[in-house]
């Protein structure tokens, strides 16, 4: 199935367009996974059991997972994650030519083992970067647009002799490359007018809105001009997935104060991991006010 109609289901089933980004930062898991063996995919478990009612899709971040333990890992979350029937969208920002860009794109191929639904991808080195991803007509595709960084605006704020920013010419050429049909956009929601100017340049791209939660983005434009009939990705990482580190920091620090049996129920792993599901339910409530 096409990437966007299996997004456009799982949004239906979910009625979420929540994106839980799962970014397993090795010094923030909680004790009770890290002594597992393949600790990122302890945790990712965890935190799918605790949010794929609330997820429309999941999307890890590569950076987290480049090591051998972390390839392993990722395989594994993304086997898990389809096994609850949320498909996967990789983080990669990939962005190079030949054999090199082909390489980046087995990542979607089934060949190698579960393989992501959509991918990112940078665009500075123009279509032929992007070609063997593009060929997967299956797949999602999400080019940078508009990030929602502060340091974006360096070259994407950039005015092009044609008179158009940078950022601009970039979105109008990812509507030419949507040969296919599985091309979308990352477009940042810490700039609610440059959403809202996108959305009128591209009426049909979804958008892959990311800034929501931890970088304080603004929902309602997420909302309102990331959706393309229905379909689009409204992500929160942090926010969702280490929503319960106060009550991992409150159950360590009862556990010294009073010895690991007095302090039990207090801040416990499984609340940890409940706060990941009670942040993304609440997430996809404040969304679904504007859809």
């Amino acid at each position: 199935m096409h990437f966007f109609d299996r997004l456009h289901d799982r949004i239906v089933a979910a009625d979420s367009v929540v994106s839980v980004g799962l970014d397993p930062d090795p010094d923030r898991l909680p004790e009770a996974v890290q002594d597992a063996d393949l600790p990122r995919w302890q945790f990712n478990r965890r935190i799918i059991d605790a949010t794929h009612e609330h997820a429309a899709c999941y999307k890890p971040n590569a950076a987290f997972y480049e090591d051998p333990d972390g390839w392993r890992a990722l395989r594994e979350t993304i086997a898990y994650a389809h096994g609850k029937d949320v498909p996967v969208l990789l983080d990669a920002k990939r962005g190079d030519i030949g054999n090199t860009a082909r390489q980046y794109a087995t990542i979607l191929d089934e060949d190698h083992g579960p393989a992501a639904d959509a991918i990112t991808v940078n665009p500075f080195l123009g279509r032929d970067s992007l070609e063997p991803f593009l060929q997967h007509e299956d797949k999602g595709v999400f080019v940078l647009g508009r990030t929602s960084n502060p340091g974006g605006a360096d070259l994407q704020d950039l005015e092009l002799a044609s008179g158009e920013k940078l950022y601009e010419r970039v979105v109008h050429l990812a509507d030419l490359w949507n040969d296919n049909g599985n091309v979308g956009l990352v477009v940042g929601a810490t700039a609610p007018e440059e959403l809202e100017e996108i959305r009128e340049l591209v009426p049909d791209i979804p958008f892959l809105v990311p800034g929501v939660g931890a970088q304080g983005g603004d929902a309602e434009a997420a909302v309102e001009y990331g959706l393309a009939d229905g379909v689009g990705l409204v992500n929160s990482s942090r926010g969702i997935i280490f929503a319960g580190e106060d009550s991992e920091a409150r159950r360590t620090s009862d556990s010294r104060a009073t010895g690991p049996g007095d302090a039990a129920g207090r801040g416990s792993p499984e609340q940890f991991f409940e706060a990941a599901g009670q942040s993304a339910k609440r997430l996809k409530t404040q969304l679904n006010q504007y859809r």
